[in-house]
């Protein structure tokens, strides 16, 4: 294995397959057969995973609503999915702990450092929920944070796109994919890989971001292994 301990981040939005929002269970039982794959061949695996196909704050801020509020009930929502994803690991056989930055103790654990640890060290996958458990900080700077202080080797940013190009490849048939690119190079050509928080710590604590297509059947693993999938993003 390339990497002993990842951080798998996923959008809300790809829990949603086909739909135009809510939960997909045949794409969540998938996502979950690959985590399984990669946990029986001994990786550790953490996960952030967004709300956007329950709720998203700034949206609901667009159309008058507080945005603090907003970003509340979009922290709830992470919660929502945290959960599903946790049943479909479970109906896996994986044994998974969700763990959140606001206090929902009836449901989940409430994130504690060290009993993260614990459980990644005993073959669990942990489920961040909950955002960072403030307002205006998106799912991908609860990534990064999280990332940092699990130590994971790499940040896995699971989308539907294969990585990261030059422009939209949905609007742009001429953009250009990069298989590996820096940090620096991101921030000049002005790519959207991550939020600017996220990714200025990520960029600050070294710590790479792999951006790959998450519903491609055997991707994850692929890139456990350090095949060459996705587009790379480090120093």
């Amino acid at each position: 294995m390339q990497y002993k301990r990842i951080l798998l981040k996923l959008s809300g939005e790809a829990l949603m397959g086909d739909k135009k929002y809510g939960i997909d269970s045949d794409r969540l039982s998938g996502y979950a057969h690959e985590i399984k794959r990669v946990i029986d061949q001994g990786v550790e695996v953490a996960i952030v995973i967004g709300g956007g196909n329950i709720f998203r704050g700034i949206a609901g801020a667009s159309k008058g609503m507080d945005r603090v509020q907003g970003d509340h009930m979009g922290m709830l929502a992470t919660v929502i999915n945290a959960l599903a994803l946790q049943s479909a690991c479970e109906n896996e056989g994986i044994q998974t702990r969700v763990q959140t930055a606001i206090g929902i103790d009836e449901v989940a654990e409430p994130f504690i450092r060290r009993k993260a640890l614990r459980h990644l060290e005993k073959g669990r996958v942990v489920i961040f929920g909950g955002g960072t458990g403030n307002p205006y900080f998106t799912t991908d700077s609860a990534a990064v944070l999280r990332a940092i202080e699990i130590q994971a080797d790499v940040i896995l940013k699971g989308t539907r796109v294969d990585g990261i190009y030059s422009d939209d490849p949905e609007r742009n048939n001429e953009a250009t994919k990069f298989d590996f690119i820096s940090f620096d190079d991101v921030l000049q050509k002005g790519l959207k890989v991550m939020d600017t928080t996220a990714f200025t710590l990520s960029h600050e604590n070294e710590l790479p971001i792999i951006v790959f297509d998450m519903n491609k059947k055997d991707n994850l693993q692929k890139v456990v292994l350090g095949e060459q999938i996705g587009t790379k993003v480090n120093l």
